[in-house]
């Protein structure tokens, strides 16, 4: 069936057994290869679903992702944090799934944006979309999200991030950063293996991870000065909690691989 007839329903419409059976099939689309049921489908449909399911629901659905973090194909394990993070928005996150997306995201080595035939994969982005998430959610320890932003951009890695994926990992960064609870010593803690990652550097061509992190943290550092927009709401944009202090970490930690910046 083809995924513009598959999910043109509301799911608020279904009970009982043909409920259960549309989010079985949602799962599987999920992972599927072709982007048409995937992300046109399965994807735009979770995230017109996930509000509206009950809390048992979101937390099968959510468990059932989760798994796809082991999956041996790409699609299907960069959308399972996307498809987390809109279960976060809800409040529906669960503790538990946090261990299987800290493991996969350094590790993950398939860093395309795009492919002519699977169509979006974006895990580097989709990684930092789930950050965002939860750091807008209370109860979260905004120290190990951006040790994780920091494991995904350090890892190594041969791809030079090509579709704004240093913009979502920065604004998750930022989101991070915005933590009410966040003293100024933890908010610049996370940039000393940054800085001395950078220090390792040597003549030569740059390496694709240095490369991706220096873009990070430069649009990083205008989010920190000029206030950051939660993203889909007319919310006027935040200051970081500690602005100045981040501000000053970044030109510090930047000036190790631009000595000629003021």
């Amino acid at each position: 069936m083809p995924s513009s007839l598959r999910y043109d329903g509301d799911i608020r419409a279904l009970t009982g057994a043909p409920r259960a059976a549309a989010l079985l099939t949602l799962v599987e689309d999920l992972r599927a290869q072709d982007p048409r049921i995937r992300d046109d489908g399965a994807y735009a449909a979770a995230a017109r679903w996930i509000p509206v399911l009950t809390d048992d629901e979101r937390g099968e659905l959510g468990e059932r992702v989760t798994g796809h973090f082991g999956h041996p194909e790409v699609q299907a394990r960069s959308f399972a944090p996307l498809v987390l993070a809109r279960i976060a928005e809800t409040g529906g996150w669960r503790e538990e799934w946090w261990r299987p997306f800290a493991d996969w995201y350094p590790a993950e080595r398939d860093l395309r944006g795009h492919d002519a035939e699977l169509g979006w994969l974006h895990a580097a982005a989709h990684g930092a979309d789930l950050l965002a998430a939860l750091a807008r959610q209370p109860g979260q320890d905004p120290a190990r999200l951006a040790d994780l932003a920091v494991a995904r951009l350090l890892a190594p890695t041969e791809h030079v991030f090509d579709a704004q994926e240093d913009d979502r990992l920065a604004y998750a960064l930022a989101q991070v950063l915005s933590h009410p609870g966040l003293d100024a010593e933890t908010s610049t803690a996370w940039l000393g293996p940054v800085e001395r990652a950078f220090r390792t550097g040597a003549p030569g061509p740059v390496p694709a991870w240095a490369s991706n992190t220096m873009r990070t943290l430069r649009m990083l550092y205008l989010l920190a000065d000029r206030g950051v927009r939660t993203r889909h709401t007319d919310e006027p944009p935040r200051t970081l909690t500690h602005r100045e202090a981040v501000l000053e970490g970044l030109a510090g930690t930047l000036a190790v691989v631009a000595p000629y910046a003021g």
